[in-house]
């Protein structure tokens, strides 16, 4: 089973559920004999939120790279970023990783691709929305990508940045996230709705979206699972 080295820390909500999860897929896929090694490199959340405000790419890009050479250095042998938000710089770093570095809008892409989709929503923080990094992936799909109204954009970001970020999940924030769905459900015809923040899920699931709810969280940590039980098969 090969080591997995995160980038965490963006934010630290997100970051302990990769390694809870990680833990408990490739323990059962190991039959309950073996756990994976993982080594976390944890980032300061508001030095690196601030270089994106900022679009100070290049300076992210090597706050970020200085810390996947640590991680590459402790022996990690596949990498992986826990933050949507952090995949703005992806296409910087990956020429520069020297193992696997599993991204995670194209992780959601080949998924919602399998399952059919046509037309799908798209929140997360205003970067995410705005910005093509992850959205990109998916339309080369050749799904539709929606984003709500500026104004519903700059309310999913507060809620996200002020509240999830930290852990605090409020009914009435929840119900706001939920009306911002339904409303491309009527305006766009959008038939799933892509979860592009990490920390969305700790207030928007299937039991209570209108539509769809693709996490792309469990997506991600589904295809380092996949990742790691292939080499434990090939390694059979």
């Amino acid at each position: 089973m090969k080591k997995i080295g995160l980038i965490g820390g963006t934010g630290p909500e997100s970051t302990l559920v990769y390694y809870k999860e990680l833990n408990t897929r490739l323990n059962k896929a190991a039959g309950g004999k073996a756990f994976p090694e993982i080594a976390i490199e944890s980032l300061d959340l508001y030095k690196a939120l601030g270089l994106v405000g900022e679009e100070k790419y290049d300076e992210l890009a090597d706050y970020i790279l200085q810390r996947i050479k640590n991680l590459e250095k402790g022996g990690a042998e596949i990498i992986a970023l826990t933050a949507a938000t952090m995949h703005v710089v992806y296409d910087k770093l990956k020429p520069k990783v020297k193992k696997p570095f599993i991204s995670i809008p194209e992780a959601v892409a080949e998924y919602a691709f399998a399952k059919g989709y046509k037309k799908v929503g798209l929140l997360g923080t205003i970067f995410t929305m705005e910005k093509d990094y992850l959205s990109k992936a998916i339309t080369n799909a050749g799904i539709e990508v929606f984003v709500p109204t500026k104004e519903d954009r700059l309310l999913v970001h507060n809620r996200i940045a002020n509240e999830l970020e930290y852990g605090i999940v409020k009914e009435e924030s929840r119900a706001e996230l939920i009306s911002v769905i339904k409303k491309m459900q009527n305006d766009n015809g959008i038939e799933a709705v892509i979860l592009g923040c990490t920390e969305l899920p700790l207030a928007l699931n299937k039991d209570n979206c209108p539509v769809d709810c693709l996490d792309i969280m469990e997506i991600h940590i589904q295809e380092l699972v996949d990742k790691a039980t292939k080499t434990v098969m090939d390694n059979k």
